[in-house]
Formats: structure tokens, sequence, C-alpha cells
């Protein structure tokens, strides 16, 4: 009888263990994005991870995940996102050297492909990932800030390799006054058929088969006492690839860049190249900083700010006011106001528009060093800082996404702006979000456009979870863009979505 009743609690205890340790989060979701443009409206496109480019877009979603406990010495997770869609066309001009003609082509996303697919696996405070999977700032408030400078979320994931500290980890003998996050990547772009479809063929260069490696290193202090603050840097490189330079329709430049051991070592710690001029692969990055402070009772008030560098000059501070600055309030509890932010961009200095390193060119009388003409997400051996068209950095400076003369540099770098955001709950269950910034653009640090260009944009969403559905979310937004940054546009969004987990 003792053996039949321990039995019996061993196989009731079984199925609860396994439900404990095995629930599958899922979610699928039907999305539709209608508008006035070619492009969607500024706000419903930016930080999305590249879903909602088109002006007119169904999409449908589906994916499921397991996120990694944090409570355990050892855990590991996965995820699977798949993407359906049916969107509009964009017309993108192409030159054709045979007949010494213009035309254009139209073009569109894939109608199917993998967002995302990744397993990881974390030990203590260290962990390991491998595959697609999407990432935002470590810094700054994703839903409502402009976006990082440096990765955003504003496009598709890469197949990356990625290790680092999970979040923030005591650094020993500091008696947990400071705090360390860090993390390094290797990803390979796959985007080479989107640049050949949506390139000229007229001037600058086409690049394909390149690598991306991501760095970042944080030191945080105290984050339970009501001052914190957090200090560090990120870094990013392009490298590899094979290179073709176009003038007039024809190649006059190509090489391939090969790939060997210590190209992934030069991706890390840059080093002088020759044959790039200055050093192997294209590097930019920021410095960052938050303070914070928590209101008694009301919720944390942070200023921060992120600094652009794509040299040295960036790195000494030599670009005067150009980078990210910005407040943020955050609720201790929800309610009608639960988070605001207040950014300002600047990006018109880059250093000056004068460059020269005598050391770059042999037998140079000249002695003197010009730093400047930074030019950023823009590189002269290698692409502009983007995928699939999106800025991997920062969504305000308007990407190569929008160059529908098949330009696939960034035009207007040079910009300035201002954006803020909010959002909070109208009532249990109804939420809102709302967005609003004007960005005036001057060319590049190099190249003036005829006038500027500018953008004033606006969002307002709505989300409902109806309490009687657990698991159902409606959301609802209109979005209209004012301006030549790229062009008028005014539209809306709707999506259903449905989420819950599954136990095994």
């Amino acid at each position: 009888m003792r053996l039949t009743r321990w039995l019996s609690c061993l196989l009731t205890a079984v199925p609860l263990s396994l439900t404990a340790q095995y629930q599958i989060n899922y979610e699928g979701s039907l999305t539709a994005v209608g508008s006035s443009g070619d492009f969607s409206p500024y706000y419903i496109n930016s930080l999305k991870h590249g879903r909602f480019s088109q002006g007119r877009t169904l999409l449908a979603e589906a994916k499921a995940w397991r996120p990694m406990e944090t409570d355990t010495r050892f855990s590991y997770g996965f995820g699977v996102d798949v993407i359906a869609d049916a969107t509009s066309k964009v017309e993108y001009e192409r030159y054709d050297v045979d007949t010494d003609t213009w035309h254009t082509r139209g073009e569109r996303p894939s109608a199917l492909w993998l967002q995302q697919l990744y397993g990881e696996i974390r030990y203590r405070g260290v962990f390991l990932q491998a595959g697609l999977k999407e990432h935002g700032s470590m810094l700054l408030n994703q839903r409502l800030s402009s976006g990082d400078l440096v990765e955003s979320g504003n496009t598709r994931p890469m197949p990356e390799v990625r290790i680092g500290f999970a979040d923030f980890q005591d650094i020993p003998l500091t008696n947990g006054w400071v705090q360390i996050q860090g993390e390094i990547n290797y990803a390979r772009m796959l985007d080479d058929n989107w640049l050949r479809d949506h390139y000229n063929y007229y001037n600058y260069r086409i690049v394909s088969d390149e690598w991306y490696s991501y760095k970042r290193m944080y030191l945080r202090s105290n984050p339970d006492k009501p001052f914190s603050a957090t200090l560090g840097l990120q870094a990013a490189s392009i490298f590899g690839g094979k290179i073709s330079y176009y003038s007039k329709g024809k190649v006059w430049r190509s090489y391939d860049s090969g790939l060997s051991f210590k190209d992934f070592v030069h991706a890390l710690i840059p080093t002088r190249d020759g044959r790039e001029g200055f050093v192997s692969g294209s590097h930019l990055g920021s410095i960052d900083f938050k303070a914070r402070y928590r209101l008694k009772g009301l919720g944390d008030v942070s200023a921060y700010f992120s600094w652009p560098w794509e040299d040295g000059t960036g790195l000494a501070k030599l670009n005067g006011w150009d980078g990210l600055w910005g407040i943020e309030y955050k609720a201790k509890e929800g309610g009608h106001l639960s988070g605001l932010v207040v950014e300002y961009l600047d990006f018109t200095n880059q250093s000056g528009p004068m460059h020269f390193e005598p050391n770059d060119y042999a037998g140079s009388t000249i002695p003197y060093h010009a730093s400047g003409a930074d030019d950023y997400y823009n590189n002269f051996h290698h692409r502009a800082y983007a995928y699939y068209g999106h800025s991997i950095g920062t969504p305000a400076i308007m990407a190569p996404i929008y160059n529908r003369n098949g330009y696939i540099g960034f035009l207007a770098n040079r910009m300035r702006g201002v954006h803020v955001a909010a959002e909070g709950t109208v009532v249990p269950g109804i939420d809102y979000l709302v967005k609003g910034g004007y960005r005036k653009a001057w060319g590049s640090g190099k190249v003036i456009l005829p006038s500027p260009i500018h953008s004033a944009s606006f969002l307002f969403q709505a989300s409902w979870r109806p309490a009687k559905a657990k698991g159902l979310k409606v959301a609802g937004a209109i979005s209209w863009d004012n301006g030549t940054m790229p062009s008028k546009s005014f539209g809306g969004m709707v999506s259903v979505k449905y989420d819950g987990i599954l136990n095994l």
C-alpha cells in the first residue's frame, strides 16, 4: 500500500515538474497598414525590425519562444518567428549602360521570410546565443525613444553568434556598487539580393558578402540606490566583402576583400590597412551615459546622451554637439502617464567637412593632419550602415530604402531633430501611445542637397485587451508625415494579436 501511494505521488509530481520547466510562449497576429504614400508613415515603420516599410501591407506573423530563466544557474531558451505578407511596390530608378537610358523597377519585400530562429544558453551570468534574434537598445526606452545610434532594433536580425553578460553583473570586490554588462557578436549580412535589386548601377558602389560585428561595455552604479549612473561604449564594424565601384554605368574598380581569421580580429581591434586607407573595415559607435534618480513614491527621472563616433575625432568629442540628448520619466506604477521621453538629435557637425591624413598619401609634402568629414553611417569602402535598406542605427536619419533614385547610401545624414513620446492607461484594459517629432536635413558632411528636406511626424495608437478574452489584444493607430523626408504620407494601422503560454 505504501509503495502504491509513493508511485502515485511520483506520477503526480512529474507532470507538475515538466509543466514548470517547459512553458512555451506563443503569439499570432494579423496587421494591416494603409497609407497615402509609397512608404508607410515614419512612426509606423521605425523600430519595428523592418516589418512595415511599404505604403500598404497585410502581414501575418506566428512565433513561439521559450525565455531563459533567471533564477537558476543554468538555463536555455529558443524561439522561432515566421512572417508572411502582401505589400505594395515602390518604384526605384535603374540605369542601363547599353542603351544609356533610365527606367524604373517595382520592388517589394519577400512574401514569406524567417524573422527569428535562435537558441541560447546561460550559465550563471554569462550567455551564448546563436541564430536570428531581435535586439533593442540596452540603454534607452525601446517603446518611446527615437532609437539607439548603433543597434536600434530598426531592421531585421542577422544570423549571428553573440556572447556576453546576461544583464548587469556585480563586479567582484565592489560590494555591489559597480556592475558590468557587455556583449560581442559576429553576424553574416544576407541582404545582397536586396542591394542588387535596389541599386541604380550608375554611380557609387555595391558590396556583397560582408560581415558585421558588434560589441559594447557598460558600467553601472548600484541600481538599488536612489541615484544610479550608467557609462559605456558601443562599437560596430562591417568587414570583408566584394566591392564594385561604378561611374556612369561602368565598373572602374573592383576587388575582393577576402576573409581570414585576422579580419575577425581586426573587427574587434581596428588595425591600419593600406588598401582601405586607414583601418581594416568600417567602424563606428557611440559613447553613452545615463543618470537616473528615483523620486520617492512617483517613479524614475533619467537624463542621457549618446555621442556618435566614426574615428578618433568623435571619440575625442571633436564633433561638437552631435549626438542624441534625452530625458525620460517612468512612473512607479502605470497610470494615465506611465512613461514620457523628450529627445534632441543633432548630426550637423560631423567634425567639420575637411579630412586629410598625410600617411594615407605616400610622398606627401604636407605634414599636417586635418580630421573631419565623418559622414555618419557611410563608408568609402564598405556598404552604408544599413540592412535590407533600413538603418541599423537611428531611424531618424533617412535610410537607403527611401532613396528611389537607386542610391544605396545615406543621402541626408547632416540632420537635426526633436522627438517626444508618451504612453499610459486611459482605463483598465485600454492603453495609448503618442509620438511626435520634427526633422530637418541638409545633405551629408561632404555633399549638400540642392535644398533642405524636412518632415513633421505624428502617431497616436490605442490598444485594447478585453478582460473576458485573455490573451487577445486589438490595436489601432493613425500616423502622418508632412514634408519631404521622404514625402507626405497619411496612414493607419490595425492589428489583432493573440498570445498565451503552452504547458508541455
